[in-house]
């Protein structure tokens, strides 16, 4: 080490550089500070006590003061000649903790002292960003008025204060930005993110490892993701692009739908955004089914989505993700047969009035009624992630039947199969849907039709619950295909169904 560099750390560390001891700094001010002993300070400070004396982390009374957000205090400090900019070891202020407690009284009190309105922590957070933040729309402005800059970026992510205000929901903020020269159109930093499975961590499945952009995001796309409606429309009135998009092509409208935010979604439309955008593998109009919000659809259709847009890509699934996914299988999806997967009976009979076509299959000709009738099918995997984790959840026959009396009313071909000779029928006794079945077999269903494995739904009624493509076998005990479990209750009333209809 450079001998000059020695000294300056040895004196940085409070070690005497000539002879005799070293000086230990005076902290009872900030003590007295620290516990809120009004008295004990003020008695220190009319004995000249060290105003400007640092802890070990760098803070000082100021600090302290502003923590409690003691104004009067702060102001009898800062007479005494504390600085305002002092900064700790985080780089922080006694501004930035005024912004993190939302004080405005605290923020104005400092700014008249001349606290630096730009300063920034280690990290390049600035105090407008921290007041962005918190939310307070009279420090922010007190901030703006006396010189900060409302186009600054932090350094590791690119991100502006007017993202920070769309992103934590504070439209009063957004618009202060927006009124003192924030760039509307400003775009954090992107990036490549590796996405690893459950299933990648054995050795030689690297390869099932996938990249995704992050990042690339503007103030518009994180108001869509927060559902700050407020903040969208006053970022689209200041020239914000409705049709904006994340680098995976995920445009805001599918972002607000995706999101949940309904609000975002119909400020998009009213300008201009595109209903039809497929830049992330799906429509706004799945988006808003898999959301199960039937007032969207609608909205959505009334300007102009195509109810017969096919899925093209799934939405990236992440390890143990609660998200709502549309998982890979369900590529060529339309949004009536998502609607039909999904048990959404209303978003059915509202997609059939604007124009969806219900003889439209998946790719594997799987039908609305078979979606229905099949919710738990790999294809119709359910819609959250945390049943992914509970390894799925059937859902209630109360809510499958509507979905498959609608798919019915729709001219559903209940003899249809697909790509594995299932049917509808094989699907309900798969799962044990006792009054599916009932409504299939009132409907014209075959009780004998055969599966590519050359199984019949009464022979499916001794396989074990949702293995309609594999055939049954003989049980330990000797039980032959067709053979109801005794542990099945409902497999029994099914088999009994099935037989007075004729099935053999």
């Amino acid at each position: 080490m450079r001998p000059w560099l020695l000294l300056a750390s040895l004196s940085a560390m409070g070690i005497a550089l000539a002879d005799g001891p070293a000086v230990t700094p005076d902290l009872r001010l900030i003590q007295a500070v620290k516990s809120q002993d009004d008295a004990a300070a003020r008695l220190l400070l009319g004995h000249h006590a060290d105003v400007n004396a640092r802890q070990g982390d760098g803070a000082t009374a100021l600090h302290w003061a502003a923590y409690h957000d003691d104004v009067a205090m702060a102001g009898a400090l800062i007479r005494a000649g504390a600085r305002v900019d002092a900064a700790n070891d985080l780089g922080a202020t006694p501004l930035h903790l005024a912004c993190t407690n939302r004080s405005a009284a605290m923020v104005n009190r400092l700014l008249a002292a001349k606290a630096n309105p730009n300063a920034r922590l280690l990290d390049g957070e600035t105090v407008l960003m921290t007041c962005a933040r918190t939310g307070s729309a009279e420090a922010v402005k007190a901030l703006l008025v006396h010189g900060a800059d409302a186009k600054a970026k932090e350094p590791e992510h690119d991100q502006t204060t007017l993202m920070w205000a769309a992103a934590n929901n504070h439209p009063d903020v957004t618009a202060l930005l927006i009124e003192f020269g924030a760039d509307v159109r400003a775009r954090s930093r992107s990036y490549s993110e590796t996405v690893v499975g459950e299933q990648t961590q054995r050795a030689g499945r690297e390869e099932l490892n996938y990249d995704v952009m992050k990042g690339g995001s503007t103030a518009l796309l994180f108001a869509a993701r927060s559902g700050d409606a407020n903040s969208a429309k006053s970022l689209l009135a200041a020239g914000a692009d409705p049709n904006e998009a994340l680098p995976d092509g995920t445009s805001a409208l599918v972002l607000a739908a995706h999101s949940g935010h309904r609000d975002v979604a119909l400020a998009l439309l009213d300008k201009g955004a595109k209903p039809n955008d497929l830049g992330a593998g799906y429509s706004a109009l799945h988006a808003a089914i898999l959301r199960s919000d039937p007032e969207l659809v609608k909205a959505l259709l009334a300007h102009g989505a195509d109810p017969n847009i096919r899925m093209i890509k799934g939405t990236p699934v992440r390890r143990n993700s609660t998200d709502y996914f549309l998982l890979a299988p369900l590529i060529g999806v339309t949004p009536y047969l998502l609607a039909a997967k999904f048990l959404e009976p209303e978003i059915m009979q509202v997609l059939l009035a604007d124009g969806a076509d219900p003889q439209m299959t998946m790719p594997d000709g799987a039908t609305a009624l078979m979606l229905a009738a099949d919710e738990d099918s790999p294809t119709n995997a359910d819609r959250r992630g945390v049943n992914v984790i509970d390894y799925g959840k059937v859902e209630p026959e109360t809510k499958v039947l509507p979905a498959v009396e609608a798919a019915w009313n729709a001219n559903a071909n209940v003899a249809a199969s697909d790509k594995a000779g299932n049917t509808a029928l094989h699907a309900a006794v798969t799962h044990r849907y006792a009054t599916v079945v009932q409504f299939l077999v009132d409907h014209g269903a075959d009780v004998n039709a055969r599966n590519k494995a050359g199984l019949t739904p009464l022979e499916l009624v001794a396989a074990p619950p949702k293995t309609i493509e594999k055939p049954a076998v003989t049980s330990a005990s000797g039980a032959s295909p067709g053979a109801e479990p005794a542990d099945d209750p409902a497999a029994g009333r099914i088999a009994v169904l099935l037989r007075k209809q004729g099935a053999r």
